[in-house]
């Protein structure tokens, strides 16, 4: 299991362990995943993700799992959340077309 957030693409970023004595040793920076049941309100279930907590309360602010899919770039989502964006976009075409007929 790869430690990268599917929301926002946030991986591992490496540094240094910096001693008393200045002794420099290379070190790795890991993400806060944890793994959440977000529910998308258009399609009406859950999708279980692995997710930053930054993620988390960025998907909070923006009101939700759908709304944060809206404003993402397709670039920083896993496959995962793209496909559920994309079940999203025909869901909400579906029922706009509905309303108009």
């Amino acid at each position: 299991m790869s430690r990268v957030c599917e929301l926002s693409g946030k991986g591992p970023m490496s540094g240094n362990n910096v001693s008393h004595a200045n002794n420099k040793t290379r070190r790795r920076f890991l993400p806060n995943l944890n793994d959440i049941t977000l529910i998308s309100d258009v399609l009406g279930r859950s999708f279980k993700l692995r997710i930053s907590a930054s993620a988390l309360r960025t998907v909070d602010h923006r009101g939700g799992l759908d709304a944060f899919l809206d404003k993402s770039r397709d670039e920083e989502l896993s496959a995962k959340a793209l496909k559920i964006k994309r079940d999203i976009a025909k869901a909400r075409d579906a029922g706009t077309e509905a309303a108009v007929v």
